[in-house]
């Protein structure tokens, strides 16, 4: 692919700019840790809001909306719209509490909710299961669109993409901390935002396609458009939309959508200058998310279906490109080859900015874990706040190595996603129930970290096998795991003893309103409901507008506006 000096240009000054922006905030980044993992807690909700939105804009993201697409269908995104179910949980139940806590990281959470050596263990091994396992695992992914991305944008080797596209988000995230990732953030997602909607508008206009009715209405796309499962056939509704909506959602720790809120929006929260601001973020989030971004992928991966019809014309048009990484994913950039000059400079560099904001702050928020957590805690706790700022500038670096080593090993963003659901799968109930069910202890969360891990690895190992033991295919694994899991930490909690009363007491206190921890629980309940099917409903008449069913459209718009009535009535009540 031949770049123009314009698109050129477009990147280069991208890359500038956040090198610019790391370089002027490291001073005050660099002054202690608290500034340079939550920026002094004096953050807008806007800037939050649309952090968390520019952070699961992964450069991984549209490449797996598109390659779902292709594969199941548009109502194959099921398997992520139903964390919708999570994040409002996060912003009507948990926002506020977890800004209320004052706590520099999520991890801090054990040592303020349990007590005895037991909790002071199990943020120390969290910190670096969390921090540097799990989060190199989750950077992979991204590492492994960007190798996609570099070789059919640039013609880059999978070495050379990596590199290249580390060295700038590894050094702003170094200097900059977490305002120049929140700065940059809100730069990127602009950009991404213009890029990915003008392309999809382009792509459906090229003479192959002719419009977006013609489109809509091609042989090889039409059957891909439903927004629902067809309904008489149980091997398609029940793994795509009865146990995302029944059973994951509630039950799976996921990257950006914790049960209860964790990581990186966690992180954003008690960044929050007041809690309601980290309430407004959290719900801004959500709606951004899953509301508003996706139909331009979407649209993207259909048209992918009559240029790239099977895998088979993906690798003759990209014959360099190793075999193990041609999959449906590869669809997207391969889409934007067709893009002209200056437009396509705009493309490439939002997907850089995908690639940069969510590894910026994937490596800001492990270095967290690392520092706060795990070195301060354990290692030098008298540690100056410049040793941690240095300590976590270095662990930044070696996260990043690591990512791009790992991103080698895997093939595909789905089975990427699948693996991160698996090794999460169990865990959700029990960060939900933490807050409420004073009987759960340190032993509870050790034991589903565990359970959850091993089934994973069992799985994962299997499912590499020649001739695997066993031929059970993702979903039903995810639910075994499900199963497994809930059941073990469930029985070690009413095994084992809660935490000491007055380490309960102090931390019902600091948390809850005094009237009790369900204060207004009848209002978050109604606002959880109302949010959920409003922000669904926006997604929905999106849709209907799309596929020019203008009543439809109208409808669904009408109930989205009904629910934003409800909430905005009741908010008081709510935060």
């Amino acid at each position: 692919m031949l770049l123009s000096i314009l698109d050129w240009l477009f990147i280069i000054a991208f890359f500038l700019i956040s090198l610019f922006v790391g370089i002027l905030v490291a001073k005050r980044s660099g002054k202690s840790s608290q500034n340079f993992f939550l920026s002094g807690r004096n953050m807008p909700w806007w800037l939050l809001g649309v952090s968390m939105v520019a952070t699961t804009f992964a450069a991984d993201t549209p490449g797996l909306v598109a390659g779902i697409v292709r594969k199941d269908g548009v109502y194959g995104n099921w398997i992520w719209w139903s964390f919708l179910l999570t994040g409002m949980l996060t912003v009507f139940f948990y926002a506020k509490l977890w800004r209320k806590s004052n706590i520099t990281t999520d991890l801090e959470f054990y040592e303020l909710r349990y007590s005895g050596k037991s909790a002071a263990i199990l943020r120390g091994f969290r910190a670096l299961y969390l921090g540097v396992f799990f989060n190199i695992v989750i950077m992979a992914t991204v590492c492994l669109a960007a190798i996609k991305i570099g070789h059919v944008m640039f013609g880059f080797s999978e070495a050379q993409t990596l590199i290249i596209a580390s060295i700038v988000t590894v050094t702003y995230s170094m200097l900059g901390g977490l305002q120049g990732v929140l700065i940059t953030d809100f730069i990127q997602f602009i950009i991404a935002m213009i890029g990915s909607i003008w392309a999809s508008i382009y792509i459906v206009n090229l003479p192959e396609i002719g419009s977006l009715e013609n489109l809509l209405n091609h042989p090889s796309v039409s059957n891909h458009t439903q927004l629902f499962p067809d309904f008489s056939k149980p091997e398609i509704f029940i793994p795509l939309l009865i146990i995302p909506l029944a059973v994951q959602w509630w039950s799976v720790w996921y990257p950006g959508s914790e049960p209860g809120g964790g990581g990186y929006i966690a992180q954003r929260m008690l960044a929050a200058k007041s809690e309601k601001h980290a309430v407004w973020a959290t719900l801004f989030f959500n709606i951004a998310h899953y509301a508003l971004r996706p139909w331009p992928w979407i649209i993207i991966g259909l048209a992918s279906m009559i240029m790239f019809p099977n895998l088979a014309s993906l690798q003759k048009a990209f014959p360099d490109l190793g075999a193990s990484f041609v999959k449906d994913d590869l669809s997207y950039p391969a889409m934007l080859t067709f893009l002209p000059s200056g437009l396509l400079g705009i493309v490439v560099t939002s997907l850089i900015a995908a690639f940069m904001s969510t590894i910026s702050t994937h490596l800001n928020w492990g270095s967290s874990y690392v520092v706060n957590d795990f070195y301060a805690r354990f290692v030098k706790p008298q540690a100056s706040e410049k040793a941690k700022v240095l300590v976590g500038r270095i662990s930044t670096l070696v996260m990043m190595i690591a990512a791009g080593f790992l991103a080698l090993v895997l093939e595909e963003a789905r089975e990427a996603f699948n693996l991160l659901l698996q090794i999460g799968a169990g865990t959700g109930l029990l960060f939900i129930l933490r807050w409420f069910w004073m009987r759960i202890n340190p032993f509870s969360e050790i034991a589903a970290m565990v359970t959850s891990f091993l089934v994973a690895f069992l799985f994962f190992i299997n499912n590499k096998m020649d001739a695997p033991l066993l031929s059970w295919e993702s979903h039903w694994q995810l639910v075994f795991g499900v199963a497994i899991t809930t059941l073990v930490w469930v029985a070690v909690t009413l095994c084992t003893s809660p935490s000491k009363p007055q380490t309960i007491k102090k931390f019902q206190a600091l948390v809850f309103d005094k009237e009790g921890m369900f204060h207004h629980f009848n209002y978050k309940i109604i606002a959880f409901f109302a949010g959920t099917i409003g922000v669904y409903a926006t997604l929905f008449g999106t849709g209907f507008y799309i596929y020019t069913n203008y009543i439809s459209a109208f409808i669904a718009y009408g109930v989205a506006g009904i629910c934003a009535f409800i909430i905005w009535k009741n908010w008081a009540k709510i935060v």
